[in-house]
């Protein structure tokens, strides 16, 4: 059964930092390429970076570029998101997502994605 745990959100002030997992099981990493998503009540998530399986090929949201950086590790089926700088506006429930087959070109559209993990709330905040 293909599933994929965050960890990692928490409490941390403005101008912090936080690094969130996606740990993969019951599939191959190798094949997917992972999306992170964030969402805010009362909002549609919104997607914050991704990683195709070619792992020198990432997108991030413009909001969030030079700050957020996204990488894998295929062998220990894990997918990171490295947040500095954080913001009050980055605050929310972060969720990862797996699709199969993007070599390159992943895109940060929520419907490509058909796997998603339970979340993982950030809030950022003095």
């Amino acid at each position: 059964q293909l599933q994929l745990v965050e960890s990692g959100g928490g409490f941390v002030q403005p101008g912090g930092s936080l690094t969130l997992s996606c740990t993969a099981s019951g599939f191959i990493l190798d094949y997917y390429a992972i999306g992170w998503f964030r969402q805010v009540p009362g909002k549609e998530r919104a997607g914050i970076s991704c990683i195709s399986t070619s792992n020198g090929d990432t997108r991030y949201a413009d909001s969030v570029k030079g700050r957020f950086t996204i990488s894998r590790d295929n062998a220990k089926t894990t997918v990171y998101l490295q947040m500095n700088s954080l913001e009050p506006e980055d605050a929310g429930v972060y969720y990862c997502a797996a699709v199969p087959g993007v070599v390159s070109g992943c895109i940060l559209g929520e419907y490509e994605y058909g796997h998603w993990g339970q979340g993982t709330q950030v809030t950022v905040s003095s």
